[in-house]
């Protein structure tokens, strides 16, 4: 029998490889996939769930909503340094124009999630689902911008202040 998980994980990183055109950036898109347990394993806990069979199912979902996520938000820096912007503002204006399409696509997903909470069988799912897109959505805005940074070492541009020649011959000129 042919070990489908490895190929499952192959095909996905060579879609993400296709997307982003980058090795960086698809490490980069993968790293943030684990972010969402900050909101599952609260929610679960505080819906009194267990962590079963669907909750694994709902953390593969939701690795899939976050790296969703990750490629916008890439996918608007590598535009914003396209159309001339410096890597440093192209970062935080992708982060500000995409902020409001990443936020309410989450909020869709858990606001579509919210009637199966009921369901015997699908709840645990549905919570995995709601807190992990709720918590990690708001990471991944967070974490991603600043890993970019750091990854891609986009420094600050600092503003330089005009050097003055304070010698004491030219300023005693001035007086």
């Amino acid at each position: 029998m042919v070990p489908l998980f490895p190929i499952m994980i192959a095909m996905t990183l060579l879609i993400i490889i296709l997307q982003v055109r980058s090795m960086s950036a698809m490490v980069m898109v993968f790293m943030t996939a684990p972010l969402g347990l900050v909101g599952v394993v609260p929610t679960l806990l505080l819906f009194n769930q267990p962590f079963g069979i669907n909750a694994l199912v709902g953390l593969i979902a939701l690795s899939g909503i976050l790296m969703r996520n990750t490629l916008i938000l890439i996918g608007q820096i590598h535009h914003n340094e396209q159309e001339g912007l410096e890597p440093y503002h192209a970062v935080i204006e992708a982060t500000v124009q995409r902020s409001r399409p990443v936020l309410l696509t989450a909020m869709a997903a858990i606001l579509a999630f919210i009637p199966l909470t009921h369901s015997v069988f699908w709840g645990t799912l549905a919570y995995t689902l709601i807190g992990g897109t709720l918590g990690g959505t708001i990471i991944t805005l967070v974490f991603l911008p600043a890993m970019y940074a750091i990854w891609f070492r986009i420094k600050s541009p600092t503003a330089t202040l005009p050097t003055e020649n304070h010698s004491t011959s030219e300023g005693l000129k001035n007086v």
